[in-house]
Parts: structure tokens; C-alpha cells; sequence
């Protein structure tokens, strides 16, 4: 009974004791990756590659038979694989911590029309939701707010900082939207019919969004005598320095949002969710809108749908020449989104090629959120954010992270749970 109290006490003192993974430090030495299997992102892979870097950015990325001088320390990694780190659109991470805890949760603002409302600043570097994502090769995420029509801006941030400062690599890429359904069901707990019908308020809906964006477009044109923080928010989708980011699903809806986003002088756009986006895929081409996708792992919102839609929809897409890429809004989407690896992995099971899976979720995120020109794949160049891993990080079994970087720093790819385990056992183990 005493080593039971014991053991206890010891987890509650350690436990709070462990405010925050320390970050790791700026990289001063130089790596060299050699003999492992490198999948650089943009569907190329080498086999037996030798991949350096030094000062955060990759200065080599190619065979390891070049004769060429290995930099600072060298990692043997024969047998194993490479990998740029994955990247998390669309997601709420740091965002919430505890779902029933109110005060941990800040992804919803109140209000409808949000345009100025920042994720980043209510981004939580500490979370030990972020920190659980680094095991699985999930090293950058787009955070982004949720609720309303407009939601607010999100920020790309990568996951081992300090604060959100630090996290930071792209502030306010874009601003999101939340677009309005053209169908309705009942409220079945009130005794009304849960069949879905025609929502005769969608036009309005739709207008009244029409005419927010053009009170917006014409304050950002005249004198602005009086400030106005959600309108001067908007200038970027006008200017074409930010993203609107439209959550919409369905074909009709799709085609709506698209049109009128093109009437407002709005051209930098992208789908999220994407339900039936399939169905659209010319418009969508023709336009130049790329689709971040929902996890596969769901039911299709529609009887006439395949029961294989939802996996096969990314494939369908490429095929179609649209730039697709995999975004975690949904059912425990914090949790879920350590998972993301998996998610492109169930795509490849149906029929996607696996090296093109793996761009829903590093290139392809990447040129979609615009950080590619810097990050997403293993370029001469570009950051040294990577990981090595066991095997092939698309599968579960295969998915075992030996090393990870992150702007050339090696992080660390424990969690508090398993730095509380060593403690305990280090201290209580049998001599």
C-alpha cells in the first residue's frame, strides 16, 4: 500500500513539475542523413540518398554514391526512410485543449462576420495535443478558428516553440469561411421532420455574404474616415495577398461560392471539405481552385453516393487536374489529427500512388497555404524540416520516428507521458 502511495504522489509532483517539452535550440551543427530511402515530397524518391543540412536548410538532397564531403555529424540510416515533415491544414491544434473545459477552448469567437479575429494569438505552444504530433512526423499545422460565416484568419505555425512568436512561419495566410448549406432538416428533438429539403433562406444567405464582401470592398476604396477592423481585414482577399479558404460542401454550393468570390474580385481562393467537389472538378480546374479534403475515414453525406467515395475522391480529383490536399476538420479533430500520415495512407489503398498521397500532406499543402517556396518538400534550399523513420510513415506499423528536425533543430519526439513513464521507472525499478 505504501509503494501504491508512493507511486502516486511521485506522478502528481512529477507531473506538474513538466510545464512544456523544451524546444529545442537553433541548429549549430551540421547533419548528414546518409543510406536511407528518401521520399522528397514532390514524387520523387531516391533510394540510398544522402541528405545534409546546416544552419536550417538543406544543402544537399541526392545519392549517397555522389563523391561528395559528408557535413558535421553523420546519421547511418540504411534501411530506413526519410521524409519532409508533414503538414496539418485546416486544423484547431493549440486551439483547445480540453473539450469540456470552456476556459481551454478558444477556436469560436462570437459572432458571424469575424474577419479580424486572429487564431494565432490564442494559439497554445504549450498543448500537449501539439506536442503528440510530433511522433507521427506531424511538424507544421495551419491553425484555423471555427464558427460563424466568416471565422477569422488562420497562421501556419510549426510545433516545437516557446510561444506563438516563435511558432510562427506564415501569420494570417488566409481568412475563413463558413458557407451556407442549400438544403435544411428539422429539429428532430422538437418533433420536426430530420428529412432534408430545400432551405428556402439560402438565397438570402447567400446575399447576405455577397453584401458584407461588397460593403468591405468599397470601405477599402474610400476615405476609411472611421476605422473599421473587420473590413480592413479583408484588403489581402482583395489584393490577392490573402487566401479565402471556403468550407462548403455539395455541388451547387461549390459552384455558388466560386462564381461569386470570382464577381467580387476575389481570385485566390480554395475549397475545404469538398464533398462532391468531384462533380465540379472542370469548374474548379478552369478557375485554378485547389481542394483541401476531409479525412477519408467517414460515411458519404449522400444515399446516391459510392460507399467508396470518401477514399476515392482524392484520386478522382488528381486524375482531373486539381491540386488536392487533406485537412482535419471534424469529429475529434485534435486527437485525430496525429493520424494524418494514416489518412493519406487510406488513400493510397484506393488507388492513389503512394508517393502522390504523400504530397496531399507536404508539397500539395504546401503550395496550397503558400509556404512552398520554403517548406513541404526535401529541396536543396529549403528548411530542414524532416524526420527519419523505421519504415513507411504512411502505415502504422511502418511509422516509428527515429530522429526528427525541424528548421535543422533536433527536436524531441517524446511526450510528457512518456517522459513521466522513464522517470517512474527509473525510480522505482527492480534492482
Amino acid at each position: 500500500m505504501k509503494k501504491i502511495i508512493y507511486s502516486l504522489l511521485f506522478f502528481f509532483l512529477v507531473g506538474n513539475s513538466i510545464a512544456q517539452q523544451t524546444p529545442a535550440d537553433k541548429q549549430t551543427t551540421a547533419f548528414s542523413i546518409e543510406g536511407a530511402t528518401a521520399h522528397l515530397g514532390n514524387g520523387q524518391v531516391i533510394e540510398n540518398s544522402l541528405v545534409m543540412f546546416n544552419e536550417g536548410k538543406l544543402t544537399f538532397v541526392g545519392s549517397a554514391m555522389v563523391k561528395i564531403a559528408r557535413q558535421g555529424a553523420v546519421i547511418n540510416a540504411k534501411g530506413k526512410h526519410v521524409y519532409p515533415g508533414f503538414i496539418a491544414a485546416n486544423a484547431t491544434l493549440g486551439l483547445v485543449e480540453i473539450d469540456a473545459v470552456k476556459a481551454s477552448d478558444d477556436e469560436d469567437e462570437i459572432g458571424i462576420m469575424n474577419p479580424h479575429i486572429r487564431s494565432l494569438i490564442a494559439y497554445n505552444s504549450e498543448s500537449k495535443l501539439v506536442e503528440s504530433m510530433r511522433p507521427n512526423g506531424v511538424l507544421m499545422a495551419q491553425v484555423t478558428p471555427r464558427g460563424g460565416t466568416i471565422s477569422g484568419t488562420s497562421s501556419i505555425v510549426q510545433l516545437d516553440a516557446w510561444n506563438w512568436e516563435d511558432a510562427s512561419i506564415k501569420t494570417d495566410d488566409g481568412i475563413h469561411m463558413n458557407w451556407p448549406s442549400s438544403f435544411t432538416s428539422g429539429r428532430w428533438w422538437l418533433g420536426e421532420d430530420p428529412a432534408l429539403k430545400p432551405d428556402t433562406k439560402y438565397a438570402g444567405k447567400i446575399e447576405d455574404i455577397k453584401s458584407y464582401l461588397m460593403n468591405a470592398k468599397g470601405y477599402l476604396a474610400g476615405n476609411k474616415e472611421k476605422t473599421h477592423l473587420p473590413y480592413q481585414a479583408t484588403q489581402g482577399l482583395f489584393n490577392g495577398s490573402k487566401k479565402l479558404f471556403i468550407h462548403v460542401n455539395g455541388q451547387k454550393e461549390i459552384t455558388d461560392a466560386i462564381t461569386i468570390a470570382k464577381e467580387l474580385g476575389i481570385n485566390n481562393l480554395a475549397i475545404v471539405r469538398g464533398e462532391h467537389a468531384d462533380k465540379v472538378a472542370d469548374l474548379l480546374v478552369k478557375n485554378n481552385v485547389a481542394v483541401i479534403l476531409e479525412r477519408p475515414h467517414r460515411n458519404p453525406n449522400s444515399e446516391d453516393d459510392s460507399y467508396d467515395s470518401t477514399y476515392t475522391i482524392a484520386k478522382t480529383l488528381i486524375d482531373k487536374g486539381v491540386l488536392v490536399s487533406l485537412g482535419m476538420e471534424g469529429q475529434m479533430e485534435r486527437m485525430n489529427t496525429r493520424n494524418l500520415p494514416f489518412y493519406a495512407g487510406t488513400f493510397a489503398a484506393f488507388g492513389l500512388d503512394k508517393e502522390v498521397a504523400l504530397q496531399l500532406i507536404t508539397l500539395n499543402t504546401a503550395k496550397i497555404l503558400g509556404i512552398d517556396s520554403f517548406t513541404g518538400s526535401l529541396e536543396v534550399g529549403k528548411d530542414a524540416t524532416l524526420f527519419i523513420s523505421e519504415g513507411d510513415a504512411l502505415e502504422m506499423r511502418g511509422n516509428i520516428l527515429t530522429n526528427a528536425f525541424i528548421q535543422g533543430r533536433k527536436i524531441s519526439l517524446e511526450t510528457h507521458q512518456t517522459e513521466l513513464w522513464k522517470r517512474y521507472s527509473n525510480k522505482y525499478k527492480t534492482k
